[in-house]
């Protein structure tokens, strides 16, 4: 061309070839960008069909914009299907769709947002619960543009309470019923030392009734005597005599006395035999617990430890709140072990000490024994249940267990260790009462 010189045909061609290569670039980095942006979409849908919670994306309308794969299985429909419809054509129920509707139509939405419990119509029609947390959508304006909506359902959570709760209706059913069979246990203990000790009342009830027997026969004679028109008073004042009816008068007040302590005596074991097997009703008064711990003391004796040297003193009343017959339970399986575990180390005599003092607003009671001891990596495992180190056949693993449980419901508690000098300790900690006991 005329007029143009080689320099400058040597510009356009260098202006050309940094023009190619800007646009080498450009389509360099639009691959790269369009590498990351599908890197991001997969990276999105994966998240969203991993997550097993159900998710909606909609409008400001309620127009299904975006959801996952667990809502689709839930409702039985594709997400083509779903994408653009109405998230209220998903609810059971009218109240469900006046919830959702009142979220998405509030004027003034919190970035919380709002969790409402709503039933989804699932691919068979049925109503699915499903706890969702509503949360408003916004651009880069801070302008609302939408809704979105997780929701968990709660179908399988309450099928799994259900079964939980059943399952702790059935152990708290099994746990009164190993309680009641402890207790019935301690009953047989029990049974022995009432066996001895009806006998002293009913022997003085029976023995008092033989002499009213023979007392009433000799009364008979002389009344019938006296009734005689025909004997002369000399005859009845002889026979008044040979009778000795003067004393048998005198004797009758101290035989039915006797009759009356014999019964009141027996009245009062059956009566404590009673409160201590029958079925916890929870009747909780003011009790001294001396008088639980010195009744424990005796029935064991009776029972099954005659040999159990038992060094105790009573320092006035202890009043603590609670059931007689279950801190009568604790205290007989504290003593009853006492006595198993001195008599496993055999050699001296089997021998218990008892101290009960009243530490600020408590009463504590301290059962020490003479025995081996509880084994360190033992104290941590003896109130479990059905843990026991006795031979099989001699301990239902279940005493201490129990003891340890009614402890904790009189809002006391129950701990265990070892003497220096040997042996365990128990210490029973509970609640000293406001009040004397009755």
């Amino acid at each position: 061309m005329e007029g143009v010189s080689e320099d400058t045909w040597l510009d356009v061609i260098q202006k050309m070839d940094e023009v190619y290569s800007q646009l080498v670039k450009d389509e360099i980095a639009l691959e790269e960008k369009n590498a990351q942006l599908e890197q991001s979409q997969q990276f999105i849908f994966s998240l969203l069909s991993a997550m097993s919670d159900v998710l909606i994306a909609c409008n400001e309308k309620g127009g299904i914009e975006e959801t996952n794969a667990a809502l689709c299985e839930l409702v039985g429909r594709s997400e083509t299907r779903l994408r653009g419809s109405s998230v209220y054509a998903l609810m059971a129920r009218e109240e469900d769709l006046a919830r959702i509707r009142a979220v998405i139509e509030q004027t003034a939405p919190t970035r919380v947002g709002a969790v409402v419990e709503v039933e989804l119509l699932d691919g068979e029609g049925r109503a699915v619960p499903v706890d969702v947390n509503c949360t408003p959508r916004l651009d880069s304006a801070g302008r609302r543009v939408g809704h979105v909506f997780v929701g968990r359902p709660m179908g399988e959570i309450k099928r799994a309470y259900h079964q939980l709760r059943e399952a702790h209706e059935a152990l708290k059913r099994t746990q009164q019923q190993l309680i009641h069979s402890e207790k019935m246990a301690s009953l047989g203990r029990l049974v022995a030392g009432v066996a001895h000790e009806l006998n002293n009342p009913i022997s003085f009830v029976l023995g008092n009734v033989h002499a009213l027997k023979r007392y009433s026969e000799r009364l008979r004679q002389y009344l019938a005597a006296i009734h005689e028109r025909e004997e002369s008073s000399s005859e009845t004042a002889r026979l008044r005599a040979n009778l000795r009816i003067d004393h048998l008068l005198q004797d009758l007040p101290s035989l039915i006395e006797g009759m009356l302590e014999g019964a009141q005596r027996t009245a009062d074991i059956v009566s404590g035999l009673k409160r201590f097997s029958a079925v916890d009703r929870e009747e909780y008064a003011t009790v001294d617990l001396a008088d639980v711990v010195e009744r424990a003391i005796h029935w064991v004796r009776k029972g099954t430890s005659q040999s159990l040297q038992v060094q105790w003193t009573r320092h006035g009343p202890s009043p603590v709140n609670g059931n007689a017959g279950q801190l009568l339970q604790i205290a007989m399986n504290l003593i009853q072990n006492a006595y198993d575990a001195a008599s496993s180390r055999g050699g001296e005599a089997p021998a218990l000490e008892i101290t009960m003092a009243r530490e600020g607003d408590r009463i504590v009671t301290r059962f020490r024994d003479n025995g081996p001891g509880i084994p360190e990596h033992l104290l941590t495992r003896i109130f479990d249940p059905f843990f026991t180190t006795k031979p099989v056949g001699k301990g239902t693993g279940l005493g201490l267990s129990i003891s340890y449980g009614l402890a904790e419901r009189h809002g006391g508690k129950l701990a265990a260790g070892n003497l220096a000098e040997g042996g365990a300790e128990f210490v029973l900690d509970l609640p000293a009462a406001t009040q004397e006991p009755d």
